[in-house]
This record gives structure tokens, sequence and C-alpha cells, in this order.
């Protein structure tokens, strides 16, 4: 696909860099030089500098001939417009970067300013994050979670404790344990090892510090997870979000719905009262959340999850080892500039959320359907364990594919690759060796192998 980015800061820079590695035509747009320049250095896209609220500068850069425009300047109104010039000039599709909350209430005035427009899709970091940090807080015991088949289907990712009754166990072994504890309705696709990712087979024995990762449906999760860890299973009812962004606000307004007790702690006066405004029902505390004495007197050990939202990820990465220390609670940090991933994957940290790899994972979501509906059949790709892995899925469109029709356990799958859950007609299945694939499934295939493009390729090359 050939896509101009307009905006080359740090969200256009990562979701250049994902488009990119997909093997996109890229062209990005920006009036700083330095950054264009940079961009174009670091990765195989095309730049061009000037204002992107400019017909010229968008037909410079092919806008009229481009398959999508993905405006992610600094200002919503600037993306807005970029969008709509776009899709005057000849783009096809065009996605905006929208952060403002008044922008996002009214969904019946959104679906019209986004036909108004030509808008295909409207994109918030602030809010994506909060929505991934709420699955988060629902399933206390799980460092991540990813959504597959419209959201019936679930990736829960988890670390196994020393004293976990799993550890020194083969796979093969688990239905002898706790009275199976999958019982058929899930199953381990992926455990990461150190620094090594392994899709694990029946002779698989787990070890202490594994990060697990099982899939299931939102129904069975909540059981599963107290059959893995009743002590951390419990749903959160106390969360502390210590900084008062929009993600803060995004996030308590998600906690309210779900009669969860949330406190704020923000410093800036005239940021309480909106949210004070904004989120009532939700305890707003102004004060400096850097005072140890402040933390312990609105009750940090009595919390069941934290998550720091600060500007500076130093700030945050603190605040997160210091509620470890004082709270059993679930931590929740976020990180922004990627050259603390090396640093941050060794620190004990519960769960790091990235917006912009956030943002740039949806757009790649989207980008994906698109390709779809033009012939491809991968439907969402899913980084996993900070892209060691991928959980790839694919709608079944041909029922002349090799794939359909045939018992799993007939096929040779390509080595490290795991059919992990198949979807017909809204049924989920976990799939045993005598289920079959047929047309229009939605399959789910977890893999550390790269650059799957259809259901066929799953299959190893004959000799």
């Amino acid at each position: 696909m050939k896509i101009v980015i307009v905006g080359c800061g740090k969200v256009g820079r990562t979701i250049a860099e994902q488009l990119d590695g997909e093997g996109h035509s890229i062209t990005v747009v920006d009036s700083n030089p330095r950054c264009v320049n940079r961009m174009a250095e670091h990765l195989d896209v095309m730049g061009v500098e000037g204002d992107g609220a400019s017909r010229a500068v968008l037909s410079e850069a092919g806008v009229e001939n481009a398959d999508l425009v993905i405006a992610v300047a600094d200002k919503d109104e600037l993306n807005l417009y970029i969008c709509l010039l776009a899709h005057c000039i000849g783009a096809k599709n065009t996605i905006a970067r929208v952060r403002k909350p008044v922008y996002h209430k009214n969904i019946t005035e959104i679906q019209a300013m986004r036909k108004a427009i030509g808008l295909s899709l409207m994109i918030n970091p602030e809010k994506i994050a909060a929505l991934e940090m709420s699955r988060l807080i629902r399933f206390p015991s799980a460092i991540e979670v990813d959504s597959f088949a419209r959201g019936n289907v679930e990736i829960y990712t988890l670390r196994l404790r020393p004293d976990h009754f799993l550890v020194g166990k083969k796979i093969a072994d688990i239905s002898l344990l706790k009275g199976d504890i999958f019982k058929g309705e899930s199953r381990i696709c992926l455990v990461e090892r150190d620094d090594e990712v392994i899709i694990p087979g029946g002779d698989f024995v787990f070890a202490p510090n594994d990060k697990v990762s099982f899939i299931c449906t939102p129904a069975k999760a909540s059981w599963l997870f107290k059959k893995f860890n009743k002590a951390s299973a419990a749903k959160a009812k106390n969360v502390m979000i210590i900084g008062g962004s929009r993600t803060a606000y995004y996030l308590a307004d998600i906690l309210k719905e779900s009669s969860i007790n949330v406190k704020i702690i923000e410093k800036d006066p005239s940021r309480c009262d909106e949210l004070s405004d904004l989120l009532p029902g939700v305890n707003i505390i102004r004060g400096d959340a850097l005072n140890e004495e402040l933390l312990d007197a609105e009750g940090v050990e009595k919390m069941d999850a934290i998550v720091t939202l600060m500007h500076l990820d130093e700030e945050n990465i603190m605040l997160s080892l210091y509620a470890r220390q004082k709270s059993n609670a679930k931590c929740i940090t976020k990180v922004e500039r990627i050259v603390f991933d090396k640093i941050v994957d060794t620190m004990p940290l519960d769960s790091v959320i990235r917006p912009r790899e956030l943002t740039a994972e949806a757009i790649v979501h989207y980008v994906r359907a698109v390709k779809n509906s033009e012939g491809s059949n991968v439907e969402s790709l899913y980084k996993l364990n900070d892209g060691k892995a991928e959980a790839l899925e694919f709608k079944v469109m041909s029922k002349d594919s090799p794939v359909v029709g045939k018992p799993l356990k007939s096929l040779v799958f390509k080595p490290n690759l795991q059919i992990a859950c198949i979807t017909r007609r809204g049924r989920v299945i976990i799939p045993k060796g005598e289920d079959t694939i047929e047309p229009d499934d939605f399959v789910v295939v977890v893999t550390t192998q790269k650059g799957l493009q259809n259901i066929d390729s799953v299959l190893a090359e004959r000799s």
C-alpha cells in the first residue's frame, strides 16, 4: 500500500517503523527538516519537507494516489483538516489522531463528522492505552492482555512465581492437575524464558519466572485465573492513578463504570478542578505524588492496582518500584521512550504500557483490514513478548486451501507455530488434532515465524 504519514514526531516515527516493516511504500511529511531527514536516513521511506496542511505539499507527497493518509500532527483540529484536504485531493482512506475527550463523547456526532470529512478512522493513543490498562486491572495477575476475533477471544500472559503449582510440571501432565484446569476451553500457546520465546509442546517443563501466555474466551478467563492463582485472581476494587493526564481521565471513566473506587493524585490545581468536573464520583487528590508521605497517607499499601501516568518515564518507573515495595498492588507503568526498553525489561515491574506502540499496532490492524478487503486474508496481527513472537488472525477465504477440511493432526506446520484458536460462526473452538479448518473460519496462529501472509503459509514447505 502507498501510505503518507503527516507528522514525524514520536508517534509518527513509531507508526512509520511498523508499517515500513510490513513492506508498505511510506512517505513522511513534516515542516521540521531534521525530523524528515532522520526518518529518511533510518527507514526505507521518502521524505517531504513542508506544511502538511498545504495542498501543494500533500500533492508533492503523492496524496492523490495514496491508499492511506495518517495525520499525527500536534493538534487535533489540524489532523482533521489534513484528512479532509487529503480526502478532497483523492486519498482513498484517512486516519486522524484525535486526543481531546470532547471529540469522543458523542458517538452519533463522531459518525456524522467522520462521514462529512471522509474520515476512515479516528485514533486516540490515550484512550487506547486506557483500555489496555483497564483489561490488565480486570485480571490483576495478568501482565499482558490481547484481544482477537472481535473481542470473543483473548490472550493472557502471566508470570509464574517460584511456588506456582505448574513449576516443574510438563504441559502433557496438566490434565492430571487441579481437575484439568483447561477442560479443552483454553490452551497455553507461548512461553518466554529469559530472552527466549518458545511455542511449547507436550514435553515442555515449566520453570520459575516463566512468562506464560494462554488463549481463551473472556467468559472463561475469570474461572481460569482463579485456578491459576487464587491469591491474585480477585477483581480490583481500589485503584490509585498517579498523574492527571488525558489517559488518567479515560481510565478513570472506564473504571468507575465498573463500580471500582478510583483515586487520582495530581499536582496542578487547575487540572484537579477540570478532573473533578469531568469525573463525578472519582476522588481527586491535589498533591505531589513524589512525596512518600502523601502516598502513604492516601493508602498506597491498601490499593489493588496502581497506575503511574506522570509525564516523565523516570518518575513513573520510580513510583511503580516504590508501590511494589509498599503494597501487593498490581502496578502498571507508562513508558514513552524506546531507549528505556532494555533497561525496563530487567526491572521488577508488573506491566509496562507504551502508548505509541499501541497506537502503531492499532493502525497496522486497520491497514491489514484494508488489505483483507483487497484480497489478503490477514485480519489482524499482534506483536507478543516485545516483538519476539506474533499472533495473527487469518480469515479462511478459499475452500481450495490446503489447510481446509483436513484434521489438524494430519497437517505438517512450520516449526515454532501453533493453531491456537478457531472461530466459526461466532463459536470459539480451542482445536484438538481431530478438528478441521473450514471456509469462512477465523484462525488465530501464534508463532515466532515472521512474514506469514496467508493461512496457507502456516504449512511447512515440502522437501
